[in-house]
């Protein structure tokens, strides 16, 4: 990725979006890209003022997680960012949400006339701005939990796909299996579905769209996941989720956001040894790189243009 094939028709849009699989290289390349693009801006060769960059990551919105998401901070230098660090860690964070910031930022970039990158692996979350869903707002309810919570994850998981065939919300977001918290919650929301009106407001949101995606092989993906989950842990991730449990977060809700602080929670609290939370956090995180390639996939069955960058 040192010799980039830098093209001008990536600025021929409303916003360029940069995806992949973890530990691809996305806020490496996203920020090489934002630097082109501020030199074209500053040369006079771009009418624009700049380039930003707006991460599209469910998990890099909470502050004090920060090595276990990869937020890579030093990375972006001088290249400015938004919505990260933008929750408190402990909090239920949701797509609903982060659409609704999304919709904050891109406006006033545009207004500043800044050119955006949205970069991400949260494809779901770069699916729903880009082609702007029809989100709803469902409010907990604590009776449907309580009949729930009876049930085991078996049918749980089969209510949840039942109910979102019902509605037509597939493809489904994979993280909603994640846990049975995340199944309930998503069950929740499906519940709800045809009780919540339709939205009446509009939002100007980007209507030409420029897609990137990074495509490692599979197996330089695996080293390179391998690699990266080695350096955190010696770089303080198990520390990371211990502060996190210090400052009163509970365990379960730190296994709420899976992968990483799911498998060192339950190492901290004695559930599994050291050796088989790395060995199983390492396939849980390349069968979760696996999962984000099929998204990508299927965002092209379902008629989005993917320009595929080989790394």
């Amino acid at each position: 990725m040192e010799d980039i094939d830098f093209k001008r028709e990536w600025t021929d849009c409303d916003m360029l979006v940069v995806m992949g699989p973890t530990a691809s290289g996305k806020t490496a390349f996203a920020v090489k890209v934002a630097r082109w693009i501020n030199s074209l801006c500053k040369e006079g060769s771009l009418p624009y003022d700049g380039c930003h960059i707006i991460s599209a990551d469910s998990r890099q919105v909470y502050r004090g997680m920060d090595i276990g998401t990869g937020k890579d901070l030093a990375e972006y230098g001088e290249i400015t960012y938004h919505l990260i660090d933008i929750a408190e860690a402990g909090e239920k964070y949701d797509l609903f949400r982060y659409k609704k910031d999304f919709q904050k930022v891109y406006p006033e970039l545009k207004k500043k006339n800044i050119f955006p990158i949205l970069c991400g692996g949260s494809g779901l979350y770069i699916e729903a701005v880009c082609k702007d869903y029809d989100l709803k707002e469902v409010a907990p309810d604590p009776e449907l939990r309580k009949e729930l919570e009876q049930k085991s994850m078996e049918e749980l998981v089969s209510m949840l796909t039942d109910l979102k065939a019902k509605h037509g919300t597939e493809p489904h977001n994979n993280t909603d299996f994640d846990t049975r918290k995340r199944v309930i919650r998503a069950i929740e929301i499906e519940r709800a579905y045809d009780s919540i009106p339709q939205r009446e407001e509009s939002f100007e949101g980007p209507k030409r769209v420029h897609y990137l995606a990074l495509n490692p092989d599979r197996e330089l993906r695996n080293q390179k996941i391998d690699r990266r989950l080695d350096e955190r842990l010696k770089s303080g991730m198990v520390d990371e989720v211990k502060t996190l449990m210090d400052k009163g977060i509970k365990p379960e809700d730190l296994i709420y956001y899976g992968l990483e602080y799911k498998f060192l929670t339950q190492y901290i609290t004695g559930e599994i040894s050291y050796d088989w939370m790395k060995e199983h956090l390492a396939i849980a995180i390349h069968q979760f790189a696996k999962r984000q390639m099929t998204w990508l996939r299927g965002m092209e069955r379902r008629g989005i243009k993917i320009e595929w960058i080989k790394v």
